[in-house]
């Protein structure tokens, strides 16, 4: 499909088929066909016509498969950050680039939102949902489904973990067990996590309450119960401890029950609980148990020897064991009974030897607080010792009587045995004595009577027989008295129970057997008192029973004495061995023993009396062992003793018991309340029972224990709230006074709490280290199990976002130093000056020596590379062209791909500076592609290695440096284009004037052959050949005409579509820019919304620069007419105090409109070119003034100053000055500034931007206008510009197609930055436009204000839309569209009876006049063109829908 052109045919025809040609090559172009090509011969303006139309067909063709190239990455590679490569630096390339990347970027963000919604949810953050609007677009279709998904997948895994969270809460902190973690709608994954969690928690709830129910069995006394349920980890082990606690307390109360029993039943003292592998509370309560049963078996043999002692008759001991409560008691009444019997025993001794050995009689035992058969013994003796008395002392009276004389006295009293025969014998010495008294009257008187012994007759003056007789009665007398003195004597031992004196004085007859009697009855006596101390002593002292007195030689009283001695020891023998069996049974436990023997009198009373103690003793025993088995075996407290008829000491003891048994009970009871509570993990109880001894011990010991596992549970609870909810790290459990297990597990608790603050605070220092930036941090904290998992993912995560980070800031600084040097290529025209900047700039960020750019150049003898720039080398390194294929920079262009060359020799090139020099180490060869087609070649050397983020850079940035040099080298092919093209518009203009001379020549010519008819005969042949002339030059000039038409048609054809292409696209970016800008959700930081001012700044300039490109080919094609009317002057300097104001008080300027008085109100000329006119020379004068002010002057001139007829001529003159104090341009300059292109500074360096439109469309609107524009200038004072016009323009006629910018001069003078507070109510908008770009860009700015929009991408989907939508209440209508263009779906709408008067806005690039006529005429009511205005639009469309402004 080549069409070829031949440049050198001349005839009509052929001139006729080329532009056939060009035009089916362009209608081909037009109908999407960029394959087509134009191929000409020659290099005339046809071949250069024929280069731009292929090379704008490439730039479409190219365009496409870009297009076709992103959606391959994009939709199937998956590549979402891949874009369109620009088509251009500038213009509608530039901009379709922007606005296909900006859709994808829309099309990919929603992915992009989504991928940072998992990327959370992977990082464990649910809180991210995936956002329905982005950038204020509401998502919709399938990706507003996948969003909803994704949320719905998001708020599952939320509601899973705030149910996994509730369920660990409750079990972990509250201790709620049974908790089930309900999570509706899960399936799946969900729904087997949900199905685990609740399983562990099952598990976790069956073994804590198994856990719990072993722990309030044991609090219960049950050591039955075991942990049987199945665990494992550290469960199990809880498990096998708690087992081996309740096995331990098993073995222990088993200990403690065989103890119990051996002491409390059996009676087996010294018993010693076993309980092995015991520790801690359970060893001291062993040590406890084993001391009091230590204690109680030394108090219980205490009593045992002190009452066995007692039994043998020994009264010396007593109960000196240490003892409290009861058995003190107990110790305090044996050892009072002791003291008794041994009162007891001491009276009765005290009461013998008065009477037998000191012979004191009268004497009586008197023994306190006795009774019974105490009380009983001591009448006895006191009976027998008084009975003694009376016979003893009527021994001794008679004896005293006769030792005195009188033996009238005689022994009366009642006596038995040996007594009564001493009583005879006596009466009988008394009766013999009282003979022998007869016969010594006197001296018997004397000594009988009187008792005088010794005495001696006095007979003063006697002698002889008397005296004699005297001597002899006072030798008898005397002797008498010595033998009586020596019988009373021993009469009276005997009477005190001394046994050991005899007579010993001589005598001789009755007295010598008187003194051999007595001293026999002294020796019987003896033996008898030997023999009865002695069986008295072994019975009642030595406790030896069945003794019998032995006493040899007696015979009558003394014989029945020792018989009745020997009777009554044996009869006392056998009852007091019965007693002591019984006692002994008694005392061994045995209560089934009585006395049986055959008593009387008070032993038969001791013997009742002890058989019913028998009795009291069994059923006292019965009783406290019912009770002691129901409390300490069975368990069951609050049982009382009941021994019935029981008083006195077996009352108090059945008192003791019950009280004992009634204290125990409230004291267990109080224990075991206590330990429930503890067990069930209620610390706040304690023992408040009354209690003594031991147990005082114990309610202490547990109320101790209480303290300190309420203080150990507040320290751990204290430490786990300021670890665990706090988030306090380093605490640690302080728990004074405590050892064993709670100071093991204190120092556990203070361990884990320790290691998890270490871990937690290393995480964190991490964390910390991670948020500042800090990436070489990683956790190093010992850890293990789950905290060592997590360690390591935060270390592989770490480095995975060092890794990343790397990644990112290589991508970063690649898309930076892309952009940068991008906008740095930007606004050249130079390409040798681009080059340079290019190795400037990119040899020192890939860190490179050396450098050079190779441009390829094209001749007849084919392409070379021409060295056009160079970094770090002189000029006479290496050469400066080089063919295809010749050295490495040959050869990467004609294979066109990168040569990279490592570890380059020494003497390949020199890196040299003023210090020294060295050779490169890697070399590069880039070749620059444009479209496949290579433009360059760059060279770059260094002494380091190049990176792969070099590489990468050098890589994307050939495509750039690519595309900008084809860029410069079309926009120098433009400008050659654009120069011939005016330089043909020159010569046809001045062809044109020779020719209207020609024809006035010709004129002239006519006129004096008229005048001089006889010369033209002369002459005629001359006038033929000059009518040939004008003929052939007339011919040539309609040729040219027609050439010139056409070219202007095909120019024309031309802007007015690269009008619609560009406006097209910028009318999306200038929406999607002001809507950002404006960032009316409040989501956008300050420099987003200055980014975006920029972007919409930027496109507002582009906008304007082609209104100014359009207007200058319309000015120059001789199409731009005039409207001509009336305005009023105020209203036009409102205008440019609106449009002035906000520029100069921006830069500080001062700005001031001054009108004259002479000055008309009304001017009567086209108001919208004067506006334009003043708006492009206020713009100069604030662009180039950085201090001082800004005048606009409007005064009246005198019109003979003007240099034209037209003004000279005219009524009134009124000049427009506008004065600046800015930087003023040089005189050389004045006649430049006001061609088309041309700015006083037109460098590459210039400081100021601009196309210079500006002044050449001002002058030549002002020739339209018919005035005059001046200028005066001085550099660095400033510049007057001033535009003289008529007052009353002269009308012209309305041309056929008058072209009409939609600008008026409410718009221009309304700042578009200020978006309009217009609300509206909902209605529906219907917008019809194929290019999805504005779709997009209006929708997001109309349902900012209220509106609900549709769209249809063509006419016939517009009407369709309307029929399914009854409620659309306006229409936006594009004109050009496939199938059905915007024109005649207006007249299709307007068919519809329905919508006769529904209310149609076109919305267009199409912005010529005659557009604006045929769509209005079509039946739109309003029409709008492309880019779009924002507050124009929100204004039509209130003046439709009746929207309301509200305030801001």
């Amino acid at each position: 499909m080549t069409t070829h052109i031949n440049q050198e045919a001349v005839s009509q025809d052929g001139e006729d088929a080329a532009l056939d040609r060009l035009l089916a090559a362009m209608e081909d172009l037009r109908d999407g066909n960029f394959r087509r090509r134009i191929v000409a011969k020659g290099e005339g303006r046809s071949a250069q016509l024929a280069t731009a139309f292929n090379e704008i067909a490439e730039r479409n063709q190219q365009l496409v498969n870009e297009l076709l190239r992103v959606r391959e990455s994009v939709a199937t590679d998956g590549v979402l950050h891949e874009r369109v490569r620009s088509m251009g630096d500038s213009g509608g390339w530039g901009v379709a680039t922007d606005v296909v990347n900006e859709l994808i970027d829309h099309l990919t963000r929603p992915t992009v939102e989504i991928n940072h919604v998992l990327t959370s949810v992977a990082e464990g953050d649910l809180t991210k949902r995936m956002p329905l609007e982005i950038d204020g677009r509401p998502l919709g279709g399938d990706v507003l489904e996948l969003a909803h998904t994704v949320n719905r997948m998001v708020d599952q895994l939320s509601l899973f973990a705030s149910e996994v969270t509730r369920v660990g809460r409750e079990i972990g902190t509250e201790g709620i067990l049974g908790g089930r973690a309900q999570v509706p709608g899960g399936v799946g994954i969900w729904r087997d996590l949900t199905d685990s969690v609740n399983l562990m928690a099952g598990n976790l709830t069956d073994q804590v309450r198994d856990i719990a129910r072993v722990a309030t069995a044991v609090a219960r006394g049950d050591l039955t119960q075991k942990i049987a349920v199945g665990a494992r980890g550290e469960i199990l082990e809880l498990k096998n401890t708690l087992n081996t606690m309740v096995d331990q307390l098993s073995a222990f109360a088993d200990e403690v029950t065989r103890m119990a029993r051996e002491v409390g039943t059996d009676g087996i003292l010294g018993g010693q609980a076993q309980v092995p592998g015991v520790a801690g509370t359970w060893r001291d309560l062993t040590d406890s148990v084993n001391t009091m049963a230590g204690n109680l078996t030394d108090q219980v043999r205490k009593i045992a020897t002190v009452a066995t002692a007692v039994a043998r008759g020994d009264l010396t001991q007593k109960i000196d064991v240490d003892a409290r409560g009861e058995i003190l008691e107990l110790k305090n009444t044996l050892n009072t009974m002791v003291d008794q019997l041994s009162a007891f025993a001491e009276e009765v001794t005290r009461v013998a030897r008065e009477v037998g050995t000191d012979g004191i009689l009268g004497g009586q035992a008197q023994v306190p607080g006795v009774a019974g058969t105490w009380r009983d013994l001591t009448d006895s003796v006191n009976f027998m010792a008084g009975n003694l008395t009376d016979q003893v002392r009527s021994i001794a009276t008679v004896a005293t009587a006769v030792q005195r004389g009188d033996l009238t006295q005689k022994i009366n009293v009642d006596a038995r045995g040996e007594i009564l025969e001493l009583k005879n014998t006596l009466n009988t010495m008394v009766d013999q004595l009282s003979a022998f008294a007869d016969e010594v009257t006197r001296v018997a008187r004397e000594v009988g009577s009187d008792g005088r012994l010794g005495g001696q007759a006095q007979v003063p003056g006697v002698a002889g027989t008397w005296r004699e007789l005297t001597n002899s009665v006072n030798f008898m007398a005397s002797n008498l008295t010595d033998q009586v003195r020596n019988i009373a004597q021993v009469t009276t031992a005997v009477a005190r129970g001394d046994l050991t004196q005899k007579i010993n004085v001589d005598a001789r007859g009755e007295i010598l057997e008187l003194k051999n009697t007595l001293n026999t009855m002294v020796d019987q006596l003896s033996a008898f008192a030997d023999e009865v101390t002695r069986v008295a002593r072994e019975v009642g002292t030595e406790g030896k029973l069945g003794g019998q007195a032995q006493v040899r030689g007696v015979a009558g009283t003394w014989k029945d004495l020792t018989d009745n001695v020997n009777v009554m020891a044996e009869n006392l023998t056998t009852q007091v061995r019965s007693i002591a069996t019984v006692a002994n049974a008694v005392a061994n436990g045995d209560l089934s023993k009585k006395i049986t023997v055959e008593a009387s009198g008070e032993v038969a009373d001791l013997a009742e009396t002890m058989n019913g103690m028998v009795d009291t003793l069994r059923a006292f025993g019965d009783e406290v062992t019912r009770v002691a088995r129901e409390v300490g075996t069975e368990g069951t407290l609050g049982g009382q003793a009941r021994v019935p008829n029981v008083a006195g000491t077996w009352k108090e003891l059945t008192d003791n018991v019950n009280v004992m048994a009634e204290n125990l009970t409230t004291q267990v009871r109080n224990i075991a309340q206590v330990t429930t509570a503890v067990a069930n993990g209620d610390l706040s109880k304690k023992m408040d029972v009354n209690a003594r001894g031991e147990i005082l011990e114990l309610k202490n010991t547990l109320n101790s224990m209480v303290d300190r596992l309420s203080s150990f549970a507040g320290e751990v609870t204290r430490v786990a709230r300021e670890v665990g909810t706090e988030g306090k790290l380093g605490g640690q459990a302080n728990v004074v006074d405590v050892s064993g297990t709670w100071q093991r597990l204190t120092e556990n608790v203070n361990q884990l709490a320790g290691n998890l603050t270490t871990q937690v605070r290393a995480i964190g220092a991490v964390a910390t280290a991670v948020t500042a930036g800090d990436l070489t941090r990683q956790v190093t904290a010992d850890a293990s199990g789950e905290l060592e998992d997590l360690k390591n993912n935060i270390n592989q995560m770490i480095v995975t976002l060092r890794e990343t980070t790397r990644i990112n800031e290589e991508q970063d600084w690649l898309k930076t130093n892309l952009a940068r040097i991008s906008g740095l290529m930007q606004g050249h025209r130079d390409l040798g000056a681009v080059a340079s900047l290019i190795l400037s700039e990119l040899a020192p960020l890939v860190r490179a020596q050396y450098g050079a750019v190779f441009l390829a150049e094209t001749g007849d003898s084919g392409t070379w590379l021409r060295r056009i720039a160079a970094y770090g080398r002189s000029e006479a390194d290496g050469p400066l062209t080089f063919e295809l294929g010749e050295s490495l920079v040959g050869q990467a262009a004609m294979d066109k791909r990168p040569i990279v060359m490592t570890g380059a020799p020494a003497d390949y090139i020199r890196v040299s500076s003023g210090l020294g020099s060295t050779a490169p180490k890697n070399v590069i060869v880039l070749p620059v592609l444009f479209e496949g087609q290579v433009l360059g070649v760059i060279e770059l050397a260094s002494v380091n290695e190049f990176s792969s983020v070099h590489h990468d850079l050098l890589e994307q940035l050939k495509e750039t440096i690519g595309v900008n040099m084809n860029t410069l080298l079309a926009n120098a092919r433009t400008e050659a284009l654009l120069a011939e093209s005016q330089r043909l518009t020159r010569e046809l203009r001045a062809r044109s004037e020779q020719l209207q001379a020609q024809q006035d020549e010709l004129q002239s010519s006519n006129t004096e052959l008229a005048e001089k008819a006889a010369l033209l005969a002369r002459q005629n042949r001359d006038i033929e050949v000059k009518n040939s002339e004008i003929e052939q030059a007339r011919q040539e000039l309609e040729d040219r005409a027609r050439q010139l038409a056409t070219a202007s048609k095909y120019k024309s054809e031309f802007m007015a579509n690269m009008s619609h292409e560009l406006r097209t696209p910028l009318n999306s970016a200038l929406i999607l820019a002001k809507l950002l800008s404006d960032n009316l959700e409040g989501n956008l930081t300050p420099r987003q919304r200055e980014f975006a001012k920029t972007i919409y700044s930027a496109g507002s300039d582009l906008q304007q620069l082609i209104d100014d490109i359009l207007d200058l080919t319309k000015v120059e094609a001789g199409h731009l007419e005039l409207q001509i009317n009336d305005f009023a002057l105020p209203e036009l300097v409102s205008y440019v105090e609106a449009l002035c104001r906000p520029l100069t008080t921006e830069k500080g300027l001062d700005f001031s409109v001054v009108v004259e008085p002479t000055v008309p109100s009304i001017l009567h000329t086209d108001e919208h070119r004067l506006q334009q006119i003043l708006r492009n020379l206020l713009s100069n004068a604030v662009k180039f003034t950085h201090e001082g002010r800004v005048e606009l002057r409007i005064t009246m001139v005198d019109p003979a100053m003007m240099k034209t007829a037209r003004l000279r001529s005219a009524d009134a003159v009124i000049a427009f000055a506008v004065e600046d104090t800015g930087i003023g341009i040089p005189q050389d300059k004045l006649a430049v500034i006001f061609e088309a292109f041309q700015q006083a500074d037109g460098t590459t360096s210039r400081k100021y931007g601009g196309t210079g439109l500006g002044l050449s469309i001002s002058r030549q609107l002002t020739q339209l206008l018919g005035g005059e524009l001046h200028v005066t200038s001085e550099p660095g004072s400033g510049s007057i510009f001033t535009l003289y016009l008529a007052v009353d323009q002269p009308e012209k006629p309305e041309p056929a197609a008058p072209l009409v910018i939609e600008s008026p001069a409410e718009e221009l003078a309304e700042d578009p930055s200020v978006l309009l507070p217009i609300r509206f109510h909902g209605e529906k908008i219907l917008i019809v436009d194929d290019d999805l770009r504005n779709v997009f860009a209006l929708t997001a700015m109309l349902e900012q204000h209220g509106l609900d929009v549709v769209y249809a991408d063509n006419g016939v989907a517009g009407v369709r839309a309307l029929e399914q939508y009854k409620d659309i209440a306006l229409v936006l209508m594009d004109v050009m569209m496939p199938e059905l263009d915007g024109n005649a779906t207006i007249a299709a709408i307007r068919e519809m009876s329905s919508h006769k008067d529904l209310p149609v806005i076109a919305v267009t690039a199409k912005a010529m006049p005659e557009d604006r006529e045929r769509t209005l005429a079509a039946g739109a009511n309003d029409y709008v063109t492309k880019p779009v205005n924002n507050n124009r639009l929100l204004r039509l469309i209130a003046k439709h829908l009746e929207g309301d402004e509200t305030t801001t």
